[in-house]
């Protein structure tokens, strides 16, 4: 059985990250469009750069929950056990899931501890802060930014994504909105490929109906107890 699991920002809130809730057009007091889009990293990188130094701050004192560390126990148990392929897809840019021992990941949006050149196109970690450090390694041009993608950015990974999600067995989704494609999508390529689907959330939000089953609950608790459940079915196969 192929699995494909989608993380969205609710996974990372249960370890003390910010939500994007685009409700105000504002990220932790900043406006969109200054600190988010193209247009902004043109008129003034560093003020974007600092921006997402913030956020790689915030990410660097958090730690793997208890859902992120059972996520890990999937991948592996299904690994070990030769059950079928495991992809994580995740729309968050913190590294809490690879701090959380997850090892076949795609990060649809980014990285925050990675920065690539906008002149010779070098892509490499970078942990420390990017604004008024913005040399590049390679052609030392000031032309470092944030390895992230920005709004009006194509998310990354899209081809081998779909490509999992149509060969997929069981699709499931965590603490992500729903909303904003094309992860939003994800359910429909997967259930018309004839996938199982499910959903985690703290509540039951907008389009819950499209998924075979619901999970509502803090992930750290729902997603444990899921994935004890399913190692315990499949190893009795």
């Amino acid at each position: 059985m192929n699995i494909v699991i989608l993380t969205g920002a609710g996974i990372s809130a249960e370890s003390g990250l910010s939500t994007f809730t685009g409700t105000d057009g504002l990220w932790n007091g900043y406006r969109i469009e200054d600190v988010c889009t193209p247009d902004a990293l043109e008129r003034n990188p560093d003020a974007v750069c600092a921006f997402y130094d913030e956020r790689k701050a915030d990410a660097a004192s958090a730690e793997p929950n208890s859902a992120h560390k059972a996520l890990t126990e999937l991948e592996r148990f299904w690994q070990d056990a030769n059950k079928g392929d495991f992809l994580l897809v995740t729309q968050n840019v913190d590294d809490l899931h690879e701090r959380g021992g997850s090892r076949n990941i795609h990060h649809m949006h980014g990285l925050l501890n990675s920065a690539f050149c906008m002149e010779c196109g070098w892509q490499g970690p970078r942990h420390g802060r990017l604004e008024g450090n913005r040399e590049c390694p390679a052609c030392e041009r000031e032309a470092l930014r944030p390895d992230i993608v920005l709004f009006g950015e194509a998310p990354r990974h899209l081809r081998q994504i779909e490509a999992a999600l149509k060969q997929c067995d069981l699709f499931v989704a965590i603490g992500t909105s729903g909303t904003v494609y094309p992860a939003a999508g994800f359910v429909e390529i997967a259930k018309a490929n004839g996938a199982e689907t499910h959903r985690f959330d703290i509540y039951l939000p907008l389009g819950s109906e499209r998924f075979d089953k619901c999970h509502v609950g803090a992930a750290g608790k729902t997603v444990s107890a899921w994935m004890n459940e399913l190692i315990t079915q499949s190893g009795s196969i």
